[in-house]
C-alpha cells in the first residue's frame, strides 16, 4: 500500500460523510467514491494545490459527500481549495483498481474509486491559501513539483486522452 496521497476530503472531516464512516469502521480499508480536477489556464499550465496535512503538490480533489453529484462534488472541491468556480467539465478517467490503495499520514486506508474531470471552463479569483491548502499555482507540464504518482499518471493520461473514456 503506498503512503503520502494527499488526503481527498472535505473541509470539515468530521460531519463528511467520510469522517462519519470513519467513526464506524475505524482506520479499515474502505473504497472511497472520489473526484479530481484538472483545470488549466489560456497557457495551458495545470493548476495545483499545494496540501496543508502532507506538504505535497496535487489537483484539487476530495470525497463525495451524500446527495452530491459527481459534479456537485467536484464543484465543491475546487472552490474549497482554489476559490475557482467549475462552469463546464468532462470526465475523461475512473481510477479504481486495488493499485490505487493508499494509506494516509493518519493512518486510514482507502482503495480510491476517483472519476478525473477536465474542467474545460471556469472562473473567479485564485485563493492561495485555505483551511486544506498552503498554496496555489499553475504549473507548465515541463516543470512540475513533487506529486504524488496518481496526480502524474492522471495528466499523462489527459495528455494522452482521444476522446475514448479512460477506465483503470
Amino acid at each position: 500500500m503506498q503512503k503520502g496521497l494527499a488526503s481527498e476530503m472535505s473541509s470539515s472531516f468530521e460531519e463528511s460523510y467520510l469522517g462519519q464512516l470513519r467513526k464506524i469502521v475505524g482506520q479499515k480499508r474502505i473504497i472511497v467514491p472520489g473526484v479530481r480536477a484538472v483545470i488549466r489556464d489560456k497557457q495551458g499550465r495545470v493548476l495545483l494545490i499545494h496540501r496543508r496535512d502532507t506538504g505535497r503538490w496535487g489537483m484539487p480533489a476530495g470525497a463525495v459527500e451524500i446527495g452530491d453529484s459527481a459534479l456537485d462534488s467536484l464543484k465543491r472541491e475546487v472552490k474549497e481549495e482554489t476559490g475557482l468556480n467549475v462552469l463546464d467539465a468532462t470526465p475523461f478517467a475512473l481510477y479504481s483498481h486495488s493499485r490505487y490503495s493508499f494509506e494516509y499520514p493518519n493512518g486510514d486506508r482507502v482503495q480510491m474509486f476517483a472519476l478525473a474531470f477536465r474542467v474545460d471552463r471556469w472562473d473567479g479569483e485564485l485563493v492561495q491559501k485555505t483551511d486544506e491548502t498552503i498554496g496555489a499555482e499553475f504549473f507548465s507540464t515541463d516543470n512540475l513539483p513533487d506529486l504524488h504518482e496518481v496526480y502524474a499518471e492522471t495528466l499523462e493520461d489527459l495528455r494522452n486522452y482521444n476522446g475514448n473514456f479512460i477506465l483503470k
